[in-house]
């Protein structure tokens, strides 16, 4: 199968432990010590707004509480994202997806954007989602890649927990790769994947090894894994034929120490 076009080593919520979380201090970060990709969460404002949050509430990583989805992007950009993390990211804003691929273009990073869904807006968060990355990427890249090649290696990479979701991304904007994310890997992974036309299989390491890696490979499908914070765990990720992984701790692993 081909190459995994895109970085190896990829910083997890854009800066790992070193910085807040989704915000575009945190892909600073992550930038400024070494990695040229980035994993971050994505999930829609009560006006339909695509703003970096991991969680469906604001309590752990906002200076306010309640559900994410009950705020508009206004009320959100009036919130303080780093406070929570140490004083030094204190009035750190809200990051809208924008402003994410903003930073990350210009800097060329790469993305891999997980749709986040707060709950019941799986498919609009797929297909606002997708539609905004497109729309970013509109220019300078070549959206339908030539027969027998992969994705465009400048374009993100979706992924999300939700087949719905990624079901609406790849309806809205099919030319973006997509992967599907997984705790173990399901029975019916081979069938998912093909439905959604996916490109890869993201699982969490603890539930992987060089079997599973090899099987899916087998099939045609590249192997993500997530979240990597011990060195030895990423060799032996790396020997075992895994294409990329997310950390938190770049401390320990060097960005580019598989390139």
């Amino acid at each position: 199968m081909r190459p995994w076009p895109y970085p190896r080593v990829v910083a997890h919520r854009g800066g790992g432990i070193f910085a807040p979380e989704n915000t575009v201090a945190a892909l600073r970060v992550g930038h400024q010590r070494g990695f040229r990709g980035v994993e971050f969460d994505v999930a829609l404002s009560a006006d339909g707004e695509p703003v970096l949050m991991h969680d469906s509430t604001l309590d752990r990583t906002t200076n306010a509480k309640g559900p994410l989805a009950e705020r508009t992007w206004s009320q959100l950009a009036q919130l303080d994202a780093g406070g929570w993390f140490s004083a030094s990211f204190a009035g750190e804003p809200v990051a809208r997806l924008v402003d994410a691929i903003d930073f990350c273009r210009g800097h060329q990073v790469w993305i891999n954007a997980e749709i986040k869904p707060t709950p019941g807006a799986d498919r609009q968060t797929g297909q606002q989602v997708a539609r905004a990355i497109a729309r970013a990427f509109a220019d300078g890249t070549e959206p339908h890649p030539r027969p027998g090649e992969g994705p465009d290696p400048r374009l993100p990479l979706l992924s999300s927990f939700s087949a719905e979701a990624l079901a609406a991304a790849r309806d809205a904007e099919p030319e973006l790769p997509r992967g599907l994310l997984c705790a173990r890997i399901p029975r019916q992974w081979r069938e998912q994947l093909e439905v959604l036309q996916c490109v890869a299989l993201h699982c969490d390491h603890r539930h992987l090894d060089a079997k599973a890696i090899e099987a899916v490979h087998r099939a045609g499908y590249w192997v993500f894994s997530y979240t990597v914070n011990e060195r030895r765990r990423a060799t032996q990720l790396a020997e075992w034929g895994i294409d990329a992984f997310c950390t938190d701790r770049p401390d320990l692993i060097d960005p580019a120490m598989f390139d």
